[in-house]
């Protein structure tokens, strides 16, 4: 499947979480096994007036990288994280994101993932690493 039907698709059938953060895929690179997202977060999902609660954050980077894994790595039906570390750079604030999800190294079982987030300016605000476990279609 080329790169703007995976995008369809997954934007067709993306979880409700996706849809109530203000989620969209915007791009997969198949051969770089990335996933973009864009996320218009609204200040329910903030503290501090205008600052994106740290477990939104990581919701979002997880969504990406998983979603990397989905569009590109072929034969898998289910992705678990076992692992995910989040760094949070800058103070995430409520508006227009981008999340890019990256697959670093796949196996049959395993993946390792990357995610950074970029805020509206387009400075890097967060970051994660993840391990996580791959279920392959029978």
């Amino acid at each position: 499947m080329e790169g703007n039907n995976i995008v369809d698709s997954m934007n067709a059938n993306k979880p409700g979480f996706i849809e109530m953060l203000g989620g969209e895929i915007t791009g997969i690179d198949i051969d770089k096994k990335t996933c973009t997202f864009e996320f218009k977060i609204s200040t329910q999902f903030c503290h501090s007036i205008d600052v994106v609660q740290g477990g939104f954050i990581t919701a979002m980077l997880d969504a990406a990288m998983s979603h990397a894994v989905f569009a590109t790595v072929e034969g898998v039906s289910g992705v678990s994280s076992l692992e995910i570390k989040t760094s949070y750079l800058e103070p995430t604030r409520a508006g227009t994101l981008q999340v890019v999800g990256l697959v670093i190294k796949d196996s049959y079982k395993t993946a390792f993932l990357e995610g950074r987030m970029y805020n509206a300016e387009g400075l890097l605000s967060a970051t994660a690493s993840s391990v996580a476990k791959l279920v392959r279609a029978s």
